[in-house]
């Protein structure tokens, strides 16, 4: 048998094959890959530990917003129903304001119009009594005109005692 490089390098082999058990390299590969493998286990249950946290944040958030819109819509309705009531309060105080104004108009009407007849009364009267004076002026004579003078000084003397 010869000794060859091909003989050199299968015993360079067995060698270091046999180093390679000796020193426990499988199971050093062995406890690393199951260390490896241990870890990212872990990061697996630690992400999904973090994606149910995450859904349970989504829902609460979810239904938060949905209670928010809730309490939007009813302060609309609210505000709805309040514009309403002021508008109606404005409707009612705007007729009473003009029913107001035309009571008072219809009033200061009628006080006018009172005010109108009184002067055409007094100016009917005046008329009446310049009319009598100017008939009684020429119908009556002297001694007419001096009895008359005398009664009426009688009356004012006894209005005045």
């Amino acid at each position: 048998m010869t000794l060859d490089a091909t003989f050199f390098a299968l015993v360079a082999l067995v060698i270091f094959l046999a180093l390679i058990v000796y020193l426990k390299v499988p199971g050093m590969m062995a406890k690393s890959l199951d260390e490896r493998a241990a870890n990212i286990s872990k990061e697996l249950d630690e992400a999904k530990r973090l994606r149910e946290e995450a859904q349970g944040l989504l829902a609460e958030y979810q239904r938060k917003r949905k209670e928010a819109e809730a309490e939007a819509a009813q302060i609309v309705a609210v505000a709805e129903r309040e514009a309403a009531s002021l508008t109606e309060e404005a409707r009612q105080k705007t007729e009473e304001f003009v029913a107001r104004r035309n009571a008072l108009s219809e009033q200061k009407i009628k006080q006018a119009e009172a005010e109108a007849i009184g002067a055409v009364r007094a100016a009917a009267v005046d008329l009446a009594i310049a009319a009598a004076q100017s008939v009684i002026a020429r119908k009556a004579d002297a001694s007419t005109q001096d009895t008359l003078f005398k009664d009426a000084v009688g009356k004012v003397q006894s209005r005045l005692n």
